[in-house]
């Protein structure tokens, strides 16, 4: 099949311009460097183009510990002191970088905008904790917050899970474990999840340099996180592959136009629609992965956050 690069003409205006500043700044790419000074850069950036932080009533730090007694760090945001329902939010950054404090404003915003509870979990990073570490702390966190939101002053009857990117991947994984578990979920929020076993769909060639996201990265990333080429083909790493989703949480995914990653999504929220899941799919035009910490510059940020709060607040039953 032929490899062609999409022209930057799909891209917004404010996007392009974008890339371009990031292109003059000259920064390293990521699979030039250790996963600590990717960390390190990832951190450095991750507010450049972020809205102003909102400030909640409540900004806690905790930790809740995993199956093998590792006390996992945890942050959660609250508009209020009320009883109120709680989004579990999983971060992206490939498995191998992100962190609470790079998702501090957007946990902030949601939480905001939803009127809802949000409990950030820094899960374990590869490469010093391989898979499927990642995917046993995200279960873990979801199993303790159903047990033990009300230690927190918060309602563990209504539950969502959500994540962007690898995030977004443990987001969808635990929806189907909680259905397994027998814990009711609301929503599960999924912003440009990964997917797929392999990165070979046609937006992964399309969009494989200069659009944010590279295909060196994403090869970097999953070559820490994954063990052997073996974990490529168990779902908990490619929710395409679960054996079926029946039955799991109504699903709002909020997908970028001009992302490696587009197709894929595409793909799960049509596996999710043929068991009979309800699937919100919104496509953001114009844009690349990682939009949704760009909403200082692009609106189509703004947007994806109001819609991802409608859609909680819809499956919460709040005030709208």
């Amino acid at each position: 099949m032929t490899h062609f690069k999409a022209p930057h003409s799909l891209l917004t205006p404010a996007m392009r311009d974008i890339i371009s500043r990031m292109a003059r700044a000259e920064r390293a790419p990521f699979h030039t460097l250790t996963p600590v000074q990717a960390r390190a850069a990832y951190e450095a950036g991750a507010g450049v183009l972020e809205i102003a932080k909102p400030i909640l009533s409540r900004v806690e730090n905790f930790t809740i510990a995993a199956r093998d007694g590792h006390a996992l760090p945890a942050r959660l945001y609250a508009p209020s002191h009320e009883k109120l329902p709680v989004l579990l939010y999983l971060h992206g950054g490939g498995f191998t970088i992100g962190s609470i404090a790079t998702h501090d404003v957007l946990c902030r915003q949601l939480s905001h905008l939803a009127g809802c509870a949000v409990v950030s979990l820094d899960y374990r990073l590869a490469p010093e904790y391989k898979f499927p570490t990642a995917a046993h702390d995200a279960r873990d966190a979801l199993q303790w917050l159903a047990v033990h939101a009300g230690s927190l002053g918060l309602d563990n009857q209504r539950l969502a899970v959500g994540g962007d990117s690898a995030g977004g991947t443990l987001a969808a994984m635990c929806a189907i474990l909680a259905r397994d578990a027998a814990i009711t979920l609301a929503l599960q929020l999924l912003f440009y999840p990964g997917c797929a076993a392999h990165q070979d769909t046609p937006s992964h060639r399309r969009f494989a340099q200069g659009f944010v996201l590279n295909a060196a990265d994403i090869d970097w990333l999953f070559d820490h996180y994954l063990r052997s080429p073996a974990d490529r083909e168990d779902w908990r790493f490619a929710p395409l592959l679960a054996p079926h989703v029946d039955d799991v949480a109504p699903a709002w995914l909020g997908l970028a136009e001009c992302d490696p990653l587009v197709d894929e999504g595409i793909l799960y929220g049509d596996k999710l629609r043929a068991a009979g899941v309800q699937v919100d799919l919104e496509i953001y035009r114009g844009v690349t992965h990682e939009f949704i910490k760009m909403g200082r510059i692009l609106p189509e940020a703004r947007h994806a956050h109001a819609d991802a709060a409608r859609a909680l607040r819809h499956a919460f039953h709040l005030k709208t």
